[in-house]
């Protein structure tokens, strides 16, 4: 779903069959700021320009997307007429909570890896329908994004494989049947499945709740017989351990939690005149 196409629903989804204060609103123009009552980093500017357009206002950003602020900071203006102002409220606030929540999970994240040139993945753990939305602000918060969906690479987890009797075999018919430029990953629980892995052709390996030792094994077998095979690390990753799983020698860490655990900021819109 486009930027656009997403707002309106998420616009409608607030107004309903319209805003009933704006039947008995004085008409008149009004100026209101977003105001920080917590720290973060700021994500959703895409998101409110496209409701910016649809609601006839003017959007004034004091801090862009990616930008950190401080308690008090006032993060953007809005203008326009007062009951549309007024209609699109709640809807800017939440887009705006919600994606910059998400960016300012990422950021210690990054902050932990820096120096490592390893790569933060998020994963498919996002709510229906805001996988996009999610992403985006992942993105804005530093991190990568892993899959978009079932469909821009070949993932094959336990499940896959408890059905899959030849491996060997499945990835040379896969080969055949999937876009030429697509990776095969696959995800594995052992030292021996990750070797097999890469022995039967996988382009990823993901390290998946392996302990440090593990992957320091996996990251050497790779080095000494695969180094074109990328290796990416996964499953009870914590900002206490992220630093030391990087260190092993992966290209890539993943985690659901930089979106599914993030804590909305606070903020709050006032009118000024």
């Amino acid at each position: 779903m486009i930027i656009q196409e997403f707002v309106k629903e998420v616009l409608l989804e607030d107004i309903g069959r319209g805003d009933l204060f704006g039947r008995v609103a004085p008409k008149k123009e009004a100026t209101a700021q977003v105001i920080a009552k917590s720290e973060g980093i700021v994500a959703g500017e895409p998101y409110l320009e496209a409701l910016a357009q649809f609601c006839n206002l003017e959007l004034y950003w004091h801090k862009r997307d990616g930008e950190a602020f401080g308690w008090g900071d006032v993060i953007l203006k809005v203008m326009g007429d007062a009951a549309d102002l007024l209609a699109a409220e709640r809807t800017l606030l939440n887009m705006l909570l919600h994606a910059s929540s998400i960016a300012t999970q990422v950021q210690p994240y990054i902050k932990a890896l820096e120096g490592t040139n390893v790569l933060l993945l998020d994963t498919r753990k996002t709510r229906p329908m805001l996988r996009n939305f999610e992403k985006y602000a992942v993105r804005v918060g530093g991190a990568v994004n892993h899959r978009m969906g079932l469909d821009d690479a070949l993932m094959l987890k336990d499940t896959h494989l408890s059905l899959i009797d030849d491996l060997e075999a499945f990835i040379e018919r896969a080969r055949r049947k999937i876009p030429f430029t697509t990776k095969i990953e696959i995800e594995c629980e052992s030292v021996d499945a990750a070797a097999k892995a890469m022995d039967v052709g996988a382009d990823i390996v993901m390290c998946d709740n392996m302990q440090i030792a593990q992957i320091r094994e996996v990251v050497l077998y790779r080095n000494e017989n695969y180094p074109g095979v990328l290796l990416e690390a996964s499953g009870n990753i914590t900002l206490e351990n992220i630093r030391e799983v990087a260190l092993t020698g992966v290209d890539a860490i993943s985690s659901g939690s930089i979106i599914h655990q993030s804590r909305w900021i606070d903020l709050s819109m006032k009118i000024v005149t």
